[in-house]
């Protein structure tokens, strides 16, 4: 099997969530009450996350500071890194949209049961 046709074993990634009434915890380090995320719609995380990722393309912010300060997963501490993993590890869509990036590119808007992601593949 040539592994130019193979997807790799691994992939390494950065995120930034942004959780909201459907997501399956309503609780973050900056929320740990979920009072916010309880009240947050879809639409208002979604419009959130593609204001801060306007910021990040068009260079007025960099992604782990974005991700550092905004992010509700526990990753924002390391700039939104998740390390690498590989496949079966993450959510689905998740897992799909990283390994449909390459290295350096930023997702569009991502759903999955945690809340709304951009994703940012660094391996």
């Amino acid at each position: 099997m040539s592994s130019s046709s193979s997807s790799p074993d691994s992939v390494r990634a950065s995120h930034i969530l942004i959780k909201h009434e459907g997501s399956r915890r309503k609780a973050s380090w900056k929320d740990p009450e979920g009072q916010i995320i309880s009240n947050t719609t879809r639409d208002a995380a979604v419009s959130q996350l593609i204001a801060l990722r306007q910021d990040i393309v068009s260079a007025k912010a960099k992604f782990e500071d974005v991700a550092a300060r905004y992010s509700d997963c526990s990753s924002a501490k390391r700039g939104g890194d998740l390390g690498s993993f590989g496949r079966g590890r993450m959510q689905k869509p998740f897992e799909q949209a990283t390994y449909a990036l390459k290295v350096g590119e930023i997702s569009d808007i991502v759903d999955t049961d945690s809340g709304v992601h951009i994703i940012l593949r660094t391996g």
